[in-house]
């Protein structure tokens, strides 16, 4: 919200009143509070008839500084409030020389001279991040009675803004008014469905607000050099996070505010979808899963949308018995016949014409306004009322729906909409509904997650959820909800899954295809790369079938062969998996998160780092042009072993069968050796593919275990010519391929795309050296 009108005015009807300086200090148990007049205070009648702000400052954990500016402290708490994690072992430093005080924590530090105007100074490294200024603190009000806490942290010069959650607009936040408030508004504007108040920079900072309602960005919007952040409240709290890297920042962001979970190893393969509003049956079912089948392109997860249920019902959690007369058989035999998981829609709103509409309503389980009566609009469902899970008996009728459905044979949900949460009613435990419009979609989620963490066991609970706040990371996984089915659309949906992975979700998933419309073959060839190259894939349209035998054969082909691909790449995603549970790092990476220290990727939004090691560029043409960075080093091509030079920006044109998919100098690429599943044993069999790394280095490859098979570490050295790779003890057979040379060995066999090093089972080392002409 813009309070200023340019630099001189505040606009008609607003008052703005700001911390000017430092009245009194006091510490206590490490925490700092300083006491600070909005006016000069010259003598003591200037203490009267004005306000005095209160800022506390303290360290819930290390690397992190919290800052809360209160104007009126006797407002009651209403909830809800985000569930943060301190470190209870953590302790800060609070020192002081004289006028100036020094709040520290890890590296960074927090510096204010209580003898000068106001000022806020958070610096590591020797160097000021940012700081709040004379405008940096403070409170407005506004004609129509609002009270707005506000605070401004300064940009430098080239510091770009990222984050804010799954937003569609310019990557960078930079000039973008940006307000936190969840809404269905589909992909092509500035609303979202999943709305964090956590941003990054790339000046070695981040900064989460506390605050689970309405919080109003203006980005270098109002004030150029400002990030400005404002809640209608009389308090602001938030939190300045300190990384030496964006993935040290993701580390302590997710570490307060809750780590995403690990989804199991199944989900990452194929997903297809019955499509939303198409006519389908069991009939239609099978024939799509003996499609996929007859043509060899192997299927994980089939999915069906809303219509398994009976139409103005949603949700009933009852399948129409029109369709689907015997839905424990129909998913019975999809699961041991066809080896499926299977996925069904829900949402959690209740038709009128649903008879659990009337059950709801007599327990109270539905959220009321003030005069009592059940809130209801026509929008979506007729008639249709919203579950209340701030009711502990509400949410456990919910989830005893759920459980019925998993008792069938059902693994998994997608959790639909969460976003159209009305601000006019009551909730059962009291919250502020202001705050609770965006919170909701947390309650809603964490619901679903627990019943199929309970029924399936730790580790097989995945979502496929639209809506998300703070937090919701921990219940993984999202997509990017309802886009339009064209190459302008596929970008657009890249840049929200890279904004929602600098903002702490580390799974990431789109519509393959698009939504809206029906693709054109181009499209959805193209989209199909993307797709299976994306932490989770999943063909799902509106109103047409995604299946890839409607478009073309060649179609067929690109997704066979896509999700073979994907398969073999496995356990090199799962460990990314892992360290996205692990330190809160993304999959699907931009950019910056790698290549932190070169700026030409700082802006980069059509490309991104799937893990550590993969470049991937999806085509965004139907003539197959493509543009593109290369950052330094020699890079190869996944798929034709070619080799290309980095830094430099390369324009190309790729077919259909292939794009840019690039392996990182020097990286070790573990391929699994089945391709037709995406849980196998991955150690099996595997082969290290290894990329041109230099004299001297070590690169550690670990294949995680899964259901029940064991894992392996290998360990590559490059010593002058002598490549060396190690083996934990291991009893499967392995193999080493050195992508684009030529050696010498015991082991050493000529590939394709270089030099075969073979292990047989019990092997623990294999060597070669490496001909004059190798890597040069």
């Amino acid at each position: 919200m813009k309070f200023t009108d340019g630099y001189w005015l505040m606009r008609e009807g607003v008052r703005a009143s700001y911390a000017t300086e430092i009245a009194e200090a006091r510490i206590d148990d490490g925490r700092l509070t300083l006491y600070a007049p909005v006016r000069r205070v010259e003598e003591r009648g200037h203490t009267l008839n004005s306000p005095l702000l209160t800022v506390e400052c303290w360290s819930p954990a290390e690397g992190v500084i919290g800052i809360r500016s209160t104007h009126h402290a006797g407002a009651a708490a209403h909830g809800p409030d985000f569930a943060l994690r301190t470190d209870p072992d953590h302790t800060s430093k609070i020192t002081r020389d004289g006028s100036l005080l020094e709040l520290t924590s890890g590296e960074l530090s927090l510096r204010v001279d209580t003898a000068a105007p106001w000022r806020l100074d958070f610096t590591a490294d020797g160097r000021v991040l940012t700081s709040a200024g004379s405008r940096g603190t403070g409170f407005a009000l506004t004609g129509d009675g609002g009270h707005h806490s506000l605070a401004q942290l300064s940009l430098g010069v080239g510091e770009l803004v990222y984050g804010l959650g799954e937003r569609f607009t310019p990557f960078t936040r930079n000039g973008q008014s940006v307000d936190i408030w969840q809404a269905d508004g589909g992909t092509a504007s500035e609303q979202a469905y999943k709305n964090i108040p956590f941003h990054l920079t790339n000046r070695g900072y981040g900064v989460f607000v506390n605050h689970p309602g309405h919080v109003s960005y203006e980005i270098g919007s109002e004030a150029v050099g400002q990030v400005q952040f404002s809640v209608e409240d009389q308090s602001l709290e938030y939190y300045v996070i300190h990384g030496a890297t964006p993935k040290d920042i993701l580390d302590r962001y997710t570490a307060l505010t809750g780590r995403p979970a690990l989804p199991p190893a199944w989900s990452f393969g194929l997903w297809l979808s019955t499509s939303f509003t198409t006519s389908y049956d069991e009939e239609t079912v099978n024939r799509f899963v003996r499609g996929m089948s007859e043509r060899g392109i192997p299927l994980g997860v089939f999915h069906f949308d809303c219509f398994w249920m009976r139409e103005y019902q949603w949700c009933d959690f009852t399948w129409d018995p029109d369709v689907f007369p015997d839905p424990e058989g129909m998913l019975r035999r999809l699961k041991d016949e066809q080896g499926l998981r299977v996925s069904v829609w829900i949402n959690p709103y209740i038709g009128q014409k649903s008879p659990l509409f009337a059950e709801a309503m007599r327990h109270g389980y539905l959220v009321r306004k003030a005069n009592g009566d059940v809130w209801q609009w026509d929008l979506w469902q007729a008639g249709m009322a919203l579950v209340d899970f701030t009711d502990p008996e509400a949410r456990e009728w919910y989830a005893g729906k759920l459980r019925g459905l998993v008792a069938q044979g059902v693994d998994c949900f997608k959790t639909d909409f969460g976003e159209r949460i009305p601000t006019d009613v009551v909730w059962h435990d009291g919250s502020d509904p202001e705050r609770m419009h965006n919170y909701y979609t947390q309650l809603y989620n964490e619901t679903v997650f627990e019943v199929l963490s309970e029924a399936r066991g730790a580790g097989e609970a995945v979502l496929f959820a639209r809506s998300a706040t703070a937090g919701g990371q921990q219940f993984p996984v999202h997509w990017g909800g309802d886009c339009e089915s064209h190459f302008g659309a596929m970008a657009e949906s890249l840049r929200g899954g890279l904004s929602l992975g600098l903002s702490g979700f580390g799974f990431w998933s789109h519509d393959i295809g698009g939504f809206e419309g029906t693709p054109t073959p181009e499209v959805f060839k193209r989209w199909v790369q993307f797709g299976l190259l994306s932490s989770h894939s999943r063909l799902h349209g509106s109103r047409s079938y995604r299946v890839p035998w409607d478009f073309d054969e060649e179609a067929v082909a690109i997704t066979r062969d896509f999700t073979r691909l994907k398969h073999r790449l496995m356990p090199y995603l799962f460990r990314a998996a892992q360290q996205a549970r692990e330190r809160g790092t993304p999959v699907m990476r931009a950019m910056l998160l790698e290549f932190p220290e070169d700026p030409a990727c700082h802006t980069l939004d059509r490309q991104y780092m799937l893990g550590d090691d993969l470049l991937v560029a999806p085509v965004f043409s139907a003539d197959g042009s493509v543009e593109y960075y290369v950052p330094e080093g020699t890079w190869t091509h996944l798929l034709s072993g070619e080799r290309v030079e980095g830094p430099g920006w390369r324009r190309e044109r790729y077919g259909f069968d292939s794009l840019p998919l690039l392996a990182r100098p020097g990286s070790v690429i573990p391929f699994g050796e089945s391709d037709d599943s995406a849980v196998y044993d991955w150690a099996h069999g595997v082969t290290l593919r290894v990329h041109t790394p230099a004299d001297g280095t070590t690169r550690v490859a670990q294949i995680p275990a899964v259901d029940g098979f064991a894992g392996a570490t290998f360990r590559m050295r490059r010593d002058g010519d002598v490549i060396t790779v190690e083996a934990d003890d291991t009893q499967v057979p392995w193999q080493v391929l050195l992508v684009g040379t030529e050696a010498t060995g015991e082991n050493a066999e000529r590939a394709t795309l270089g030099t075969l090093l073979k292990a047989a089972p019990g092997v623990t080392a294999v060597s070669a050296v490496l001909m004059q002409a190798s890597w040069a």
